[in-house]
């Protein structure tokens, strides 16, 4: 079978800021929620060390909330991976020289809001971060590759966390305005391609929304703050930067129901409820039409400004983008979170070390599932495999995720090619190693290119090409044709 790409595909790879950039106390940088959360060394899960009133330490879960009182300190026996990652900070120019050698066209990374604005609340941009950024870019388009840049990568100002209770408060919609006003400045000509969140239905807690508290009632009234700030945003990117697409990303695993008893299917439809409840308000403009049951099925109300709705009707998303890294299954019996994430396994698929099921033709349901629903743009801007990478003479043989991507490809090829869904561009997860979100260690690994690096921080950051990046310069610059041969 022919798997070339529609021509204009853009292919890439993605990042985030936190696990990345380092630069921790570098060029004005403020704290953010994600610098206090830890490696995963703990219990492999990692924690959000914080500072009582008392002088005590305390630790909980990095998506959970913080104790009302807890004030920003670090304390010195504590990793906290975010503070060096693996140094793109300085090592930007080499990383994207590599990434330029593998055929990418599109890269997505993330702006770490502290960088532009330490507290949230200046009245001016960091001129250090914004020239940062724009370098970054400016490098980016020497290559001929698009900057696809993420505004918002779950984490906010620790200042705002700490005194305004993150997305509790209307004050973080002013914040990240302002936030996002600075780069539309400062970068609007050079950059298209815009997400204003990440993985929006999957943030909770302290490190990714700076709120105390994970309560349903706390939870969505900040979410519904984060849907009018991206509103905004849409409006203020489609006014000074005509042509420009905006976007934002879910985290989209596919949904199976466990068999086929009507009611694990009744328990399917209503998990999905749960996930589409943040992208059907984005892209459709409006609450749908079980979001207000819901809320009252959980005795807890949204407060509202006059002019919220029709700001969101009227500054819907461009586009819709996600993440795929698995699919799940649900039953009448399974536990569900009040956001919903059901994390069952499948019977019928082998999994990752880590536990999530390798499924590629999930990625082929989702989008049509997708484009079904919103009949806009998608984009693919986070896919790939962790695992742990044995690193040998300079290299490593990892022909599994060599495999893992072939699969998925084709999958992604004939959802366009056979289905007709709109898929615009693909970012892969992560083009270089970085550490791990869910679990803070550097030995889950994503990328084409090695990082000496360990769980703790120890190795010197060179980069090792891996085998998967011969083939996926070859995918890249034949855009898929590569694939046939396979």
């Amino acid at each position: 079978m022919n798997y070339e790409f529609p021509k204009g595909f853009l292919w890439g790879g993605a990042t985030a800021d936190s696990q990345y950039e380092g630069g921790f106390n570098e060029g004005g940088r403020g704290l953010a929620s994600t610098d206090f959360v830890t490696d995963g060394s703990h219990t492999r899960a990692r924690q959000v060390t914080y500072k009582l009133p008392d002088g005590t330490t305390s630790s909980c879960d990095f998506k959970k909330g913080m104790p009302e009182g807890a004030i920003g300190y670090l304390d010195p026996n504590e990793y906290y991976p975010s503070h060096q990652a693996v140094d793109f900070y300085h090592r930007y120019k080499e990383d994207i020289a590599l990434m330029a050698e593998m055929g990418f066209n599109i890269y997505r990374f993330s702006i770490c809001w502290t960088r532009i604005f330490p507290t949230g609340l200046e009245d001016e941009p960091n001129e250090a971060g914004l020239k940062f950024y724009e370098d970054v870019v400016d490098e980016l388009l020497s290559h001929g590759m698009e900057p696809l840049i993420t505004i918002c990568h779950d984490q906010v100002p620790a200042y705002l966390a700490d005194h305004y209770d993150g997305w509790s408060s209307r004050v973080t919609i002013e914040a990240y305005l302002k936030l996002a006003k600075a780069l539309f400045e400062r970068l609007g000509k050079k950059v298209k391609y815009w997400l204003t969140f990440n993985e929006l239905n999957v943030l909770r807690g302290y490190a990714q929304m700076g709120t105390h508290s994970i309560e349903p009632q706390v939870h969505y009234q900040a979410m519904h703050h984060v849907f009018v700030a991206s509103a905004y945003a849409v409006k203020m990117a489609h006014e000074m930067m005509p042509g420009c697409m905006v976007g934002t990303m879910y985290a989209s695993s596919a949904l199976y129901p466990l068999t086929c008893k009507p009611e694990d299917m009744m328990a399917q439809m209503r998990t999905r409820r749960l996930t589409h409840y943040y992208s059907d308000v984005m892209m459709n403009g409006c609450y749908p039409y079980f979001a207000r049951m819901m809320w009252k099925d959980n005795g807890f109300t949204i407060q509202m400004e006059d002019d919220d709705e029709a700001m969101l009707a009227a500054y819907p998303l461009d586009f819709i983008s996600i993440s795929y890294y698995r699919s799940t299954t649900v039953n009448k019996d399974s536990i569900i979170s009040p956001i919903g994430l059901c994390m069952d396994t499948n019977p019928y698929l082998k999994a990752t070390p880590w536990g999530w099921p390798l499924d590629p033709l999930g990625l082929r349901y989702i989008l049509n599932e997708l484009y079904d629903r919103y009949n806009k743009p998608i984009m693919v801007v986070e896919n790939g495999l962790g695992e742990i990478d044995e690193f040998v003479n300079n290299t490593v043989e990892d022909d599994y995720r060599i495999n893992y991507l072939s699969d998925h490809f084709k999958a992604m090829h004939d959802a366009i090619v056979l289905d007709g869904v709109n898929c615009i561009g693909y970012t892969m997860w992560a083009p270089i190693d970085l550490v791990s979100m869910s679990t803070g260690e550097m030995k889950k690994r994503y990328g084409f290119v090695y990082v000496d690096m360990d769980d703790k921080g120890n190795g010197t950051r060179n980069r090792y090409k891996k085998k998967s990046f011969e083939w996926i310069k070859k995918v890249y610059t034949t855009n898929g044709a590569s694939l046939s041969e396979e």
